[in-house]
């Protein structure tokens, strides 16, 4: 964090309004900073030596934000474009001025559980092949899944590049027939997070991902009560898990 920062946004990272917003009260004499009313938005002030007040509230300021968002199909992970809507479009403007960015992304037709945060270095250690982090997808596949299918998976397929991926953990929780019009529904967790590496992987042994969406990253598991757009903050407690979810690899030991 840096030791300084300008006073208007320390005020809107705290939750005290949009920019515009918070312009007017300081012009508007709201804001005291070291008892000392101030009316310039541009002022540098240190988030933790000074003492900031707007309208009698002592300012409680912090550097990073963690959201959780359930993604909803027809939307991309990412923070801007000029065509597509983003999930970074879902957010009130208080979240938005934080700048926060997807942990990874999700195909924009595939729906659930996604990270959103401004802290990188949180983001790069769950996003590190080093760090072994597992994800859970729950999908619907056009085709019979079977036990055949979960031996191959905990062996490693190849991709349609010729890449092998790491062994994934397959659970079958209906082997649909297609002559029935039924589609297999299943369970799968990774270890890595490749291009469409679920459909690939399943178009790997000959069946099709017709539906998509992730429930877990490490220990975090998506909220059942968050509709898809809808979106809320870590609580402490899946903070802390989050901070230290990986398993150790060979890596490590070095």
């Amino acid at each position: 964090m840096k030791a300084t920062m300008r006073l208007e946004k320390l005020l809107a990272h705290a939750g005290h309004g949009t920019r515009s917003e918070i312009k007017r009260r300081i012009k508007g004499g709201a804001v005291i900073v070291n008892d000392r009313p101030v009316k310039d938005g541009a002022m540098q002030v240190d988030p933790v030596k000074d003492h900031i007040v707007i309208d009698g509230e002592v300012v409680r300021y912090r550097e990073f934000i963690y959201l959780m968002l359930n993604k909803p199909q027809g939307v991309i992970s990412a923070t801007e474009d000029v065509r597509e809507r983003t999930v970074q479009d879902l957010l009130d403007d208080h979240y938005r001025l934080f700048d926060p960015f997807p942990v990874g992304r999700l195909d924009k037709d595939t729906e659930g559980l996604l990270l959103l945060t401004n802290d990188g270095k949180l983001a790069h250690n769950l996003l590190s092949p080093r760090k072994h982090v597992p994800k859970t997808y729950y999908a619907e596949v056009h085709g019979t899944v079977s036990a055949e299918d979960g031996q191959a998976f905990a062996k490693g397929v190849t991709l349609d590049d010729g890449y092998v991926t790491m062994p994934a953990a397959l659970n079958i929780l209906k082997a649909g027939d297609p002559v029935l019009g039924e589609v297999s529904k299943i369970e799968l967790t990774i270890m890595e997070g490749k291009f469409h590496q679920v459909k690939r992987m399943f178009q790997s042994v000959g069946k099709r991902v017709v539906y998509l969406k992730r429930i877990t990253m490490g220990p975090l598991l998506l909220d059942e009560h968050l509709a898809p757009g809808e979106y809320r903050e870590l609580t402490g407690g899946e903070l802390e898990q989050l901070r230290s979810a990986h398993t150790p690899g060979p890596e490590d030991a070095r």
